[in-house]
Formats: structure tokens, C-alpha cells, sequence
């Protein structure tokens, strides 16, 4: 039976190597940024870990603390050697189970280059799968351009025009400001 466990330090130091694979240097939180979101509380770092066999199947880095009761899906990675054969929904329907009292999940979805010219496509597909709606601002990660998603729980889904206040109070939470700031820029659409 596969269910989503917190990990800790340990685990991060592990999986960090992948984090490096599965994501874009650019947009990657450092290391020692995220020890220290989890030692405040900050980040949860978890595993879709299989209680028969002990291996991980997958994992989620969730941004948890902020002023507005919403949570930020940052990252979350299928291992490579169990991809395509549906863990990638159980991880998703284990967050939104764990995450069930938050006001909602944000996720973020950058467009990095990627091999695969369909990634945005398929990830849109997947999210909206699961009742996530793309926020209509403009956002970009260390300079290029992502797309936030969120699926509204107990709060609205009308986040764009706060959007740059919920952000960065996250990663605020763990990161001096200035690097928050030099990496994060978001802001409403402007209306055409």
C-alpha cells in the first residue's frame, strides 16, 4: 500500500540529486534553504513511499506556511524507474488528501527548457485533472516565464490579484527577502 509520509533531513540530502535532475537549476531553492524551511516549519518535504517493499515512489517539496491558509505545491517527482504507470495521480490525490483543510494548493509550473515540447501541455491536462485553475497573472521564476495553478479548497480560486503577496510570504518564510525578491517576479494580467 503506497501512503504519503513526511520525511526529513536525511531524505532531502538523498533525493536532493534528483531535485538537480527533475528541475531547472534556476528555479531550484537551495539546499540549505530548505533544511531550514523544514527545521521552522516552513516546508514539508514528502515521499509516496510503498509499505510492503520501503521504496519511494515518489515525492512532493510543499510550501506550508504563509499568512493566507494556502499551501504551494513547489515541487513533485515520480521516481524515474516507476514513471508512467499512474503514481504520479496516486502522489496527487495523497497531497490533496494531506492538504484537505488548507484554503487551497497553489502549483507552480515553470517553462523551462525541457525535452519534451508537450511538458506544459500534459501538466495543464494533469492539474485541471484534479480541479486546479491557471491564475491569470503574469509570473516568472528567475526570469522565465511559469504558470501558477491552484485548486481551491475552503477559499477562492480568485487569487491573481494577490498572488504577489501570497508568493513571496512563502518563501519568505526561509530565504532572505532580496533573493526572494531577485527570483520571484509576479504581478496581475494587465487587461488588453
Amino acid at each position: 500500500m503506497l501512503k504519503l509520509i513526511k520525511t526529513g533531513h536525511r531524505d532531502l540530502e538523498r533525493y536532493y540529486p534528483l531535485l538537480e535532475t527533475d528541475f531547472d537549476s534556476e528555479e531550484l531553492v537551495g539546499k540549505l534553504a530548505m533544511h531550514r524551511g523544514m527545521m521552522n516549519g516552513s516546508i514539508d518535504f514528502l515521499a509516496l513511499r510503498d509499505d510492503e517493499s520501503g521504496l519511494d515512489a515518489g515525492y512532493a517539496v510543499v510550501l506550508t506556511k504563509n499568512l493566507y491558509g494556502y499551501v504551494d505545491l513547489k515541487y513533485m517527482a515520480v521516481m524515474p524507474w516507476f514513471r508512467g504507470r499512474g503514481f504520479g495521480v496516486q502522489l496527487m490525490r495523497e497531497l490533496n488528501r494531506r492538504y484537505a483543510d488548507a484554503q487551497g494548493i497553489l502549483a507552480e509550473v515553470s517553462e523551462f527548457d525541457d525535452p519534451d515540447p508537450d511538458r506544459l501541455r500534459k501538466l495543464k491536462k494533469f492539474f485541471s485533472r484534479f480541479g486546479y485553475e491557471e491564475l491569470a497573472c503574469d509570473y516568472r521564476i528567475s526570469g522565465v516565464k511559469a504558470n501558477l495553478y491552484v485548486k481551491p479548497l475552503k477559499g477562492t480560486a480568485e487569487l491573481a490579484p494577490v498572488a504577489q503577496r501570497i508568493l513571496p510570504d512563502f518563501y519568505t518564510r526561509f530565504m532572505p527577502p532580496a533573493a526572494v525578491w531577485r527570483m520571484l517576479d509576479i504581478s496581475p494580467k494587465k487587461e488588453e
